[in-house]
């Protein structure tokens, strides 16, 4: 059993149902679950936290699988805390790791900044973002990005610019381990009025062409080179196809959906099954976007 410092006993969860943090509503428990209240609460518990216990960061649960053997260590939960988001300059917003990024799209708008709309695609928290370089839309996290802020294991803080990352699509490389993002400055350009209504056109659409209201991830798969994951699904004709409680929405071929009882081993199942069927019909080899942590 981990253990942690007297002062967090009384605000930690054991044992925490990882389904209650997951938007697919899908995973067994966390050993320890802890939210921290501000920068130093978190410093100083990172600080006790034994140099070989691994660390999981969790914002809105998005993107992520949770399997159902549950998480080993302690998981960091920013849902509520770290939500600081201001315009520090003409072109420049600062924001915390826990804003959601559908509020940063928002925002932007009203600043007059862009192009932020594709922020409310992303259905997810900026921390999230930057650690994946979440986009929708077109539009991509770290085409924006001037510095970063982190915290590694010692809760010791650092502020490193973009160009210390490696950044591609989907993909974030940091030049330290276990270092974690707090905060980022992003910058836009100045759009005038006439752009309000274009969030609420992005929204529409994504309303129409997919299964928002019900349990999903977002998108499961990154898209190949010069194709998309979900016109190979489709040609392949796996919209529909069920493991357990789960199924590939008919919708939008890239969700996979929860009904209400599909366990995490139904998910990551169906996930092996699609990836194994558009190969054989395509020759092409989906890889996942959904981040799979935890046991079996």
């Amino acid at each position: 059993m981990v253990a942690v410092a007297k002062e967090f006993a009384p605000r930690i969860k054991r044992n925490e149902p990882m389904s209650r943090h997951t938007s697919w509503h899908v995973g067994g428990p966390a050993e320890i679950y802890f939210t921290p209240r501000d920068r130093a609460d978190l410093a100083a518990f990172l600080r006790s936290v034994p140099a070989d216990v691994p660390v999981c960061w969790v914002g809105l649960g998005s993107n992520l699988l949770v399997r159902d053997g549950g998480i080993e260590g302690v998981v960091i939960g920013t849902r509520g805390t770290f939500d600081r988001l201001e315009r520090v300059s003409h072109q420049t917003v600062y924001g915390e790791a826990g804003v959601a990024c559908a509020r940063i799209a928002r925002q932007c708008v009203k600043w007059g900044l862009g192009p932020a709309e594709f922020f409310a695609g992303i259905p997810g928290t900026l921390g999230g973002a930057l650690a994946m370089n979440a986009g929708a839309f077109g539009g991509e996290t770290w085409r924006h990005i001037v510095e970063v802020e982190t915290i590694d294991r010692g809760g010791r803080e650092h502020s490193r610019p973009a160009s210390e990352y490696r950044v591609g699509y989907r993909n974030v490389e940091p030049p330290v381990a276990e270092e974690w993002f707090l905060a980022a400055r992003l910058r836009f350009e100045a759009r005038p009025a006439e752009h309000r209504g274009e969030i609420d056109a992005l929204l529409e659409r994504r309303k129409a062409t997919q299964p928002i209201g019900e349990w999903s991830c977002g998108s499961v798969f990154t898209n190949p080179p010069g194709d998309h994951a979900a016109r190979l699904i489709e040609a392949a004709g796996l919209k529909g196809l069920a493991v357990g409680d789960a199924s590939v929405s008919t919708k939008h071929a890239n969700f996979i959906i929860n009904h209400g009882a599909a366990t995490a081993a139904d998910v990551e199942s169906l996930i092996g099954r699609v990836q194994d069927e558009v190969q054989r019909a395509h020759g092409v080899r989906l890889h996942p976007e959904v981040r799979i942590v935890g046991r079996h």
